[in-house]
């Protein structure tokens, strides 16, 4: 008899495997930090002997959330500027409190953002933010996979003086992680209206020499297109594919204002989008026309942006937004139906991140899973598992969140860390950001 290091069972199994399997009286062996096998829980249990046994009793479990857009450390911004223009929100607001970032602060941030997403249901995050070996070491300490990219600029940012200086942090970054179970990097030039067409190509050539995602914004807003045709002769995706930037490697964030012709130049391309749906309504920049891109082809992942511009990192919640979102905006209540939205929170993400071993259950993927709680009233009665997860769910039935098979968080505690401590230290650094923008505190 095969023995395993932990049999989990519990009423629902949510696979998001090829077959998108919804099992009943379910269970799932964890060996090595991998899924051994699942199945009905009276088969498992028959056949496998395990070291640990975990009984979920009524809950749901499922693939952890693969979260595709993030700035963690933005966390401290949260709520601090709020109801302006993009470029208003990030010139006035966000980049003259972001000159003065410390290590200690983007640490304190990242570790803030984790919790929530630990609590939430997400296990792997991508990530683009300044100072991001101190989000690598609060996704170490947390236990969370991260994708994560020190952001590029034309300018200096905290982390560096210059581009040479910021090439070699990035370099540094990558030999110091290489091999880590849960931690990988990418390279992501922040936008086309932040860097140049030379830091572009240079920082897609790193991208190519290290095999790694390319992941930038763009079309965030039709303004951003004007400004770019103006400036260059062409809209930003073309611009992007004319510097042989638009590959299988590389990432689109927001991807709002893309014209049909250009979803066809992105699918043909094998390049990834990541919709976010929360921050582009709150900031008003357009509606991604999600639904086409499907039917062109595109993979598209979802993600949550910052918390200064969501204001949570929340995956459930993005879920019900992405799929209300395109209903309302195609006049069609078929539109993004939740099978479709549900698979963006998953395997969506796992593609665009060039890691097939996340985004579902079945054996030989990584042990990343959430349970949630069925006796919650918001999930009573249940007919469609999936329907649930999209619509009615969330966030915080969630009971307990595994990654590689370790548990994170179950019932209220989180297990890498004081959580307690943490929002104290958050406190004090929440009494410097309201001194940085004239708030009380």
């Amino acid at each position: 008899m095969p023995t395993c290091d932990l049999l989990l069972t519990a009423r629902w199994l949510l696979t998001q495997d090829d077959a998108r399997r919804e099992i009943e009286h379910a269970a799932l062996a964890v060996k090595d930090g991998l899924v051994a096998a699942v199945g009905p829980a009276v088969d498992l249990e028959r056949d496998w002997r395990p070291a640990e046994r975990l009984d979920l009793g009524h809950c749901l479990v499922m693939p952890g959330l693969v979260n595709g857009h993030t700035h963690a450390a933005m966390s401290i911004f949260r709520g601090m500027a709020d109801d302006l223009p993009l470029m208003e929100w990030l010139t006035r607001h966000i980049w003259p409190v972001e000159k003065d970032l410390t290590p200690e602060i983007v640490h304190l941030g990242a570790m803030l953002a984790c919790a929530e997403m630990i609590r939430t249901g997400t296990t792997c995050f991508a990530d683009m933010y300044l100072i991001e070996a101190e989000t690598a070491k609060a996704v170490d300490i947390s236990g969370l996979r991260g994708l994560l990219a020190e952001g590029i600029f034309a300018f200096p940012s905290p982390a560096y003086t210059d581009l040479a200086a910021g090439y070699a942090l990035i370099e540094e970054l990558f030999e110091r992680y290489r091999g880590h179970p849960r931690i990988r990097f990418a390279i992501a030039p922040h936008a086309v209206y932040t860097t140049t067409p030379e830091i572009l190509a240079q920082a897609f050539a790193l991208a190519e020499k290290h095999d790694v995602p390319f992941m930038l914004h763009l079309g965030e807003t039709a303004q951003e297109s004007r400004d770019c045709l103006e400036k260059t002769g062409h809209r930003p995706l073309a611009y992007l594919d004319g510097l042989g930037c638009l590959a299988a490697r590389t990432v689109l964030f927001h991807a709002v204002d893309l014209h049909p012709e250009e979803l066809e130049r992105v699918a043909a391309a094998k390049a990834k989008i990541v919709h976010n749906p929360q921050s582009n309504m709150k900031l008003g920049s357009g509606v991604a026309p999600v639904a086409a891109m499907l039917q062109a082809g595109v993979s598209v992942g979802l993600g949550t942006d910052g918390a200064a511009s969501n204001n949570d990192l929340n995956m459930f919640s993005e879920m019900t937004s992405a799929a209300l979102l395109a209903k309302v905006s195609g006049l069609d209540p078929t539109l993004l139906p939740a099978r479709d939205v549900l698979d963006m929170a998953t395997r969506g993400g796992a593609e665009a991140f060039a890691w097939p071993a996340l985004g579902s259950l079945a054996p030989g993927q990584a042990a990343d899973l959430i349970a949630l709680d069925l006796a919650a009233p918001n999930l009573t009665p249940l007919y469609h598992p999936a329907s649930h997860l999209v619509y009615a769910a969330s966030g915080h039935e969630v009971r307990l969140t595994m990654v590689g098979g370790r548990v994170l968080y179950r019932d209220g505690g989180f297990t890498g860390f004081d959580y307690p401590a943490l929002l104290a230290e958050i406190e004090k650094l929440r009494r410097w950001v309201a001194g940085r923008n004239g708030l009380a505190s």
